[in-house]
């Protein structure tokens, strides 16, 4: 027998979905909610044509027109928290619907901002990737480097020894 899902239940897997984190999966969600992958995936093709709830206008953003929230860069995260703090639930509420926010994407951005583990964009992180691999590499180089500069030295004593042992060739040509 086929189960029937109420409209805000679709609409709150679909939020579920796209609001998770960055170690979840689809599938785990789908488990989670006790949905079949199928299913979740016709209802955000749905929601994205907004077809998944006529004639409301809070139920999902359109994903054409309006950013996801783990889009937003951090400077605009800690913008509209700042622009959010000191104001009630209501306005704080209505100045995230307007975005395409809910009031949990600002506790947890909060959150991150004051335990210094801020989530990246990607770029950053492709950045911060490229800085550590030529770090490393230039590690490496110097590393090459002593290495030779270390054998040099110990030759340049060997030949001292060498000299002072049994003397220079130099010497025995006058």
């Amino acid at each position: 027998m086929r189960a029937k899902f109420s409209q805000s239940f679709k609409i709150q897997a679909v939020e579920k979905v796209l609001s998770r984190s960055n170690g979840t999966t689809m599938s785990q969600v789908a488990n989670d909610l006790q949905v079949s992958l199928s299913s979740l995936n016709k209802w955000i093709v749905q929601s994205r044509e907004q077809a998944l709830e006529p004639g409301t206008e809070v139920g999902l953003m359109s994903q054409s027109k309006e950013k996801r929230p783990q889009d937003w860069s951090l400077q605009e995260r800690l913008q509209i928290i700042i622009q959010c703090d000191g104001l009630s639930d209501e306005e704080a509420s209505s100045i995230c619907r307007e975005q395409g926010l809910h009031r949990h994407h600002l506790s947890q951005w909060k959150k991150d901002f004051t335990s210094s583990q801020v989530v990246q964009s990607p770029t950053e992180k492709a950045k911060l990737k490229a800085l550590k691999n030529e770090n490393k590499s230039l590690k490496r180089e110097v590393h090459r480097k002593d290495k030779a500069l270390a054998e040099t030295a110990a030759l340049l004593v060997l030949q001292k020894k060498v000299n002072a042992i049994w003397g220079n060739d130099e010497d025995n040509l006058q």
